[in-house]
């Protein structure tokens, strides 16, 4: 019988042996599931923005520009790393597939319904941005709400998707390189790139770290230590959106600046996404994350050429 302290990196529950759930909570599922859009995200960022072929920074979600800056300190050159980035998400997948001892075997007829339960999954959270960021009335009463219709408040839902871009700094003064391009079909690359790498971090990694602080190190039960790690990962992912997080300042971006209202909504996100997490693995809660990012840019492109 195993110790009641023990879990497992990818999910909470065991659930019926070679059941859907079971299947598509595999790590070996999440790689074979994500690798399309790792592979979307990796082209399309290169064909989208051109100037990456010199500012390779620019245009990069942000957690994916992490992780190249973090295989440039431990000894990979520039464009190794750039190559290498992707390839530790399959790193990654494999070592914890080979650490689980699951079955290998990959049905697929499992992709539709898993693309399926990405975006239903998704679902709530734009109930959740609309419902959050409805404008205030005209005689800004708080306590009343517009008579807007409900297609005009989704242009003020915030996205879950951070990049590096000129707009990106801090003090006001913008970054360095060149502005990536604008359109529909950018942010869709960033969106796709946003689900899997942030997802990489502040679920599969932070999570996972957080839980051996608490649990390990400090000595909490099991329980706390999984509230604590997913409010403490939430927090950070939401203050990620917004502030420089190795110096602390507030970034000065014009298209999504800073209030109160949209890092609650994405410290609430980073909560639902880390019980996502927990119950359905890696795999699903970066569909879920990617579909939500995806559906809130088509809806405010489409409705109100919304920037947000």
């Amino acid at each position: 019988m195993k110790h009641k302290n023990n879990y497992k990196t990818s999910q909470l529950f065991n659930f019926a042996q070679d059941s859907y759930l079971e299947r598509t909570s595999r790590p070996i599922y999440a790689l074979i599931f994500l690798l399309p859009f790792i592979i979307f995200y990796e082209l399309g960022t290169l064909f989208i923005n051109t100037n990456l072929l010199r500012q390779y920074w620019q245009g990069r979600v942000v957690a994916f520009s992490w992780m190249q800056r973090f295989l440039e300190y431990v000894g990979f050159g520039s464009k190794l790393a750039w190559v290498a980035t992707p390839l530790t998400v399959v790193v990654i997948l494999i070592g914890l597939q080979l650490a689980s001892r699951k079955n290998w075997r990959f049905w697929w007829g499992d992709i539709g319904p898993m693309l399926i339960e990405c975006i239903l999954l998704a679902i709530p959270l734009i109930v959740l941005g609309l419902v959050l960021n409805s404008p205030a009335a005209p005689n800004d009463d708080p306590g009343r709400f517009s008579a807007k219709p409900a297609a005009v408040q989704l242009a003020e839902m915030p996205r879950c998707a951070h990049i590096v871009s000129e707009n990106t700094s801090v003090d006001g003064q913008p970054g360095d390189g060149h502005t990536p391009a604008t359109g529909l079909l950018a942010d869709i690359v960033t969106a796709i790139g946003a689900g899997i790498y942030e997802e990489l971090i502040f679920r599969l990694i932070l999570i996972c770290l957080l839980m051996l602080l608490f649990q390990d190190v400090l000595g909490l039960s099991h329980n706390n230590s999984i509230i604590l790690s997913v409010l403490v990962s939430a927090a950070l992912f939401s203050a990620y959106h917004h502030v420089d997080l190795f110096s602390g300042q507030i970034y000065q971006v014009q298209t999504d600046p800073f209030n109160w209202t949209k890092f609650g909504f994405r410290t609430m996100a980073g909560v639902y996404f880390a019980v996502v997490f927990a119950i359905r693995g890696f795999g699903i809660t970066a569909g879920t994350h990617a579909f939500y990012d995806v559906i809130a840019t088509i809806l405010n492109a489409v409705f109100f050429n919304s920037g947000n």
